[in-house]
């Protein structure tokens, strides 16, 4: 099996500056320090979906660089664990989704083998999922010890003020101006979890370039036909 082609693409906007890190601000402060030249193992960050696990591990590979790797595990489950081998010499690894791969015998052994590696060069290991190490279910004891070894983070949803204030940051890391009451009509006409909003915001971003219109509610109404 090869190893995996590097570097995967990085989403654009998946920087720390476009994060609203409301309610999860010890796990936003651990990531920023790790990938700004911090010591240590590295953590573990888990939530539900669309709560910006992505987002971080990839924050952490764009600060980084070609010292770091993201891995997006649930792209790869049928692919074959030998795509990780030799991913222990970078700095850091970020492996996102990897309850996708718990209980596949032959990723749980080559985690571990990458998990050691990482131990051995100080390296540092950075890992989402949506549960906790010992909720995911590995039926490698070994693997589920090496992973409760990190520091653990739990994501936090935002609030609905928070959502609005998470768009309108996202919105000026794109140029755009997100108005309140254009956040807040998006917001309730929307799907309310961050990943379609988001898509919502990309949707407008391209409707208002092409329109040369401002983010008012009747632009958005009816580029988005809500």
């Amino acid at each position: 099996m090869n190893q995996l082609a590097l570097p995967l693409k990085l989403q654009d906007h998946a920087v720390f500056e476009s994060f609203w890190s409301a309610g999860n601000d010890a796990a936003v402060a651990c990531l920023t320090d790790l990938a700004s030249g911090g010591e240590g193992p590295g953590c573990w960050i888990w939530g539900r979906r669309s709560t910006g696990k992505t987002h971080l591990l990839q924050s952490v590979c764009e600060r980084m660089g070609d010292r770091s790797v993201y891995v997006p595990l649930a792209d790869f489950v049928d692919a074959g664990a030998g795509l990780i081998d030799g991913l222990g010499r970078r700095d850091c690894i970020c492996l996102d989704d990897v309850d996708r791969v718990a209980r596949h015998g032959d990723w749980e052994r080559a985690l571990f083998a990458l998990c050691n590696q990482v131990v051995d060069t100080g390296g540092i290991l950075v890992v989402a999922a949506t549960s906790t190490p010992r909720e995911c279910g590995f039926a490698l004891a070994d693997l589920e010890s090496r992973f409760s070894r990190l520091p653990v983070f739990h994501l936090q949803p935002l609030a609905d003020t928070d959502r609005v204030r998470a768009l309108q940051m996202r919105a000026r890391h794109r140029g755009l101006d997100l108005p309140d009451e254009t956040a807040v009509y998006l917001l309730s006409r929307s799907k309310r979890d961050m990943a379609s909003l988001y898509d919502a915001l990309d949707q407008l971003d391209s409707a208002a370039l092409q329109a040369q219109r401002r983010l008012t509610i009747p632009f958005v109404r009816q580029a988005l036909d809500l």
